[in-house]
């Protein structure tokens, strides 16, 4: 029994003396999200995590694989381990290990389907080593009906020359406004200061001095003993239409 019992202990150091280098470097890798809906003219991204423990500097790759109705997977894209990004029409890689992303641009309805990376590890004994599925399904844009208007965030070019042009249009009224407002002002100012400028009409009694006419009696061809001794003499005033007289012509006359 004893005998037996080291030809066991035996066995197992041998196993783990010849595993323990594949156990000490394991890999896993997985996909996430899971599942991705998207419409048509979109971008789809997955991500592939690579778990790797104590790694001793092996060389890898990671491809890309896609699936359609279950049938034969096919490879869409690869990207090696000191690559940091590659890009083709349809696929955008990068490398950030221990994540790997995948965009796939410009979506169709035919890119639907299940997609999966898988790990190449060369010089190792598992040298392919592939993770779960994830589905990618691709919607049709819905068609709007003819009565419907695209909803635009912005507005069109055209909207906004309207609008400048409404604001031209308004501020020109409220200059024309204005000046014709300043003008009247000032007309009205004219006017005013004018009446103010005329000067009053007064009427002021005056004194003019005439000459006065006598008529003598003809008697004095008459001898002095004739007359009577009380003469009366008669004269006539004529007095000028008055006439408006301003304060300037008073002064004058004063003068």
């Amino acid at each position: 029994i004893r005998g037996s019992m080291e030809a066991v202990l035996a066995g197992l150091c041998t196993v783990l003396l010849c595993c323990g280098p594949m156990l000490a470097c394991c890999h896993r890798v997985t996909i996430f999200p899971t599942v991705l809906t998207f419409q048509e003219g979109g971008i789809a991204t997955f991500s592939c995590n690579i778990s790797m423990e104590n790694d001793s500097g092996s060389e890898y790759s990671l491809n890309w694989y896609k699936e359609t109705n279950h049938s034969q997977a096919q490879k869409i894209a690869e990207i090696v381990q000191n690559n940091s990004m590659t890009k083709t029409e349809k696929y955008r890689l990068t490398n950030h290990t221990p994540v790997f992303k995948i965009e796939i641009l410009n979506l169709h309805q035919n890119d639907s389907g299940s997609y999966y990376c898988g790990l190449i590890a060369f010089f190792e004994p598992d040298k392919v080593m592939e993770s779960d599925r994830s589905q990618l399904m691709v919607t049709a844009v819905p068609e709007m009906n003819a009565t419907e208007e695209p909803d635009t965030e912005e507005g069109s070019p055209s909207d906004h020359i309207k609008a400048m042009l409404l604001g031209i249009l308004l501020l020109a009224g409220v200059v024309v406004l204005l000046i014709f407002g300043y003008l009247t002002v000032t007309y009205r100012r004219g006017v005013s200061l004018q009446k103010e400028e005329k000067p009053p009409v007064v009427s002021i009694s005056t004194v003019d001095y005439g000459v006065l006419e006598f008529e003598r009696d003809r008697c004095t061809q008459v001898p002095p003993e004739t007359c009577p001794v009380d003469q009366t003499e008669y004269a006539t005033i004529i007095f000028p239409e008055e006439k408006p007289f301003t304060l300037e012509q008073g002064k004058k006359h004063q003068d």
